[in-house]
Formats: structure tokens, C-alpha cells, sequence
């Protein structure tokens, strides 16, 4: 056999063959409705919903206060001050006056229009761990609050600012008791996967 003829029966194989190859895709394509890939996606959002991460929540810092550097939090409080004032009687602007925030009830300052979102959740009180779930995500906290301050990210910086606003009142606040310690961290405490399965009941004898 020549190469010439060699060649050519080469060549017809490999033709044969590549459309051999794309006419089992195109077969496919056409034996395989696209609902199936949609549906097959919808079934995958759906399993990683059920099995979604819980939300993220502020790391407590109840335990923190008592030792918290209070001129941190003064300086940090430079980043509200744009929007409040924190001296006794003193003027709303944006947001209202923060003299005596803490231990005060939630949209009670006088002459302040609030948005009537701040007592959705966590009662109507601002105590030391709601100001602390607020300060940390104040959109997340209150959708409909007028804040559009994005939050303070660090846990050593919340427990400043909040040991210093603690101490822009005529009586400063009780600091936080073991209970109420031990009662935040609980609350705020990562949820941890259940058990793959229960330990076997010992055999009757």
C-alpha cells in the first residue's frame, strides 16, 4: 500500500471519527431539555439554603467594659460626631443628642423625628448589649433606621466607645453583672452543629 493511500484512509478515519464525536453532542443536546439544567440548579439553591450558614452576629463585649480604655472611645466617638452631640442639653442634628444614651429608652430624646425601626428587636432600652448589637451593624440591627453610619467593625472599639458614652451622664450606668456576662455571651455565642448522630443506648441485660 502506498503512503498516498495510506494517508487517505487516515484521514477518513479521523473524519469518521470527529463526526461521530460531535454528532453524539448534538444528540445530547437536543435528548436533554434545558428545564432539566434549570431545575437541577433550583434544587441546588434550595439544599444550600436549608443548610445555609446562620447570620453573623457582634462578638459580646460585656466583659470588656470594666477595663475598656475610655479615651479609645472618645476618639472613636469622633466618627459619630458629625451626626450627634454628646454634651448635656445639647443640640439634635442629624441624630439625636447621646448625654445619658445609655440605660435610656430607645427614641425617647425630645425634639428628635426617629424612624420608629430602633425597638423592633431587643426591647426599648438601650442597654450595654443592644448598644452593642447596634453599633456594630446599625442597618442590620434596625433596617429601617435613619443611621446610614456602616458600624464599628472592632470589638475592642464598641466596648471603648460604649465605656465612654457610660460615662457622658449625670449618673453613669452600673457596669455589667456576671449574669448579665455570662447571659450575652450565650446569646451571642456561635451555634454549634448538632451531633452527626446519638450515642447508642447501652443493651438491656
Amino acid at each position: 500500500m502506498g503512503g498516498m493511500e495510506f494517508n487517505k484512509i487516515f484521514a477518513a478515519v479521523l473524519v469518521a471519527g470527529i463526526v461521530a464525536m460531535f454528532s453524539g453532542f448534538i444528540a445530547k443536546s437536543l435528548t436533554h431539555p434545558r428545564e432539566l439544567e434549570e431545575n437541577a440548579y433550583k434544587i441546588e439553591g434550595m439544599a444550600s439554603a436549608e443548610t445555609g450558614a446562620k447570620e453573623p452576629m457582634p462578638e459580646p463585649i460585656l466583659a470588656m467594659l470594666a477595663d475598656a480604655d475610655v479615651a479609645r472611645g472618645q476618639k472613636v466617638s469622633k466618627a459619630c460626631a458629625a451626626c450627634h452631640s454628646f454634651e448635656k442639653g445639647g443640640p439634635n442634628g442629624v441624630g439625636p443628642d447621646l448625654y445619658g444614651v445609655v440605660g435610656r429608652k430607645k427614641q425617647s430624646h425630645a425634639g428628635f423625628s426617629y424612624s420608629g425601626s430602633l425597638t423592633d428587636q431587643g426591647g426599648d432600652v438601650w442597654t450595654y448589649e443592644e448598644l452593642n448589637k447596634f453599633l456594630w451593624k446599625p442597618k442590620a440591627y434596625a433596617p429601617g433606621t435613619k443611621m446610614s453610619f456602616i458600624g464599628v467593625k472592632k470589638p475592642e472599639d464598641r466596648a471603648a466607645l460604649i465605656a465612654w458614652l457610660r460615662t457622658q451622664a449625670d449618673s453613669p450606668k452600673a457596669l455589667p453583672s456576671a449574669g448579665d456576662i455570662a447571659k450575652e455571651q450565650a446569646d451571642l455565642a456561635p451555634e454549634e452543629p448538632e451531633e452527626a448522630a446519638e450515642e447508642e443506648a447501652p443493651a438491656a441485660e
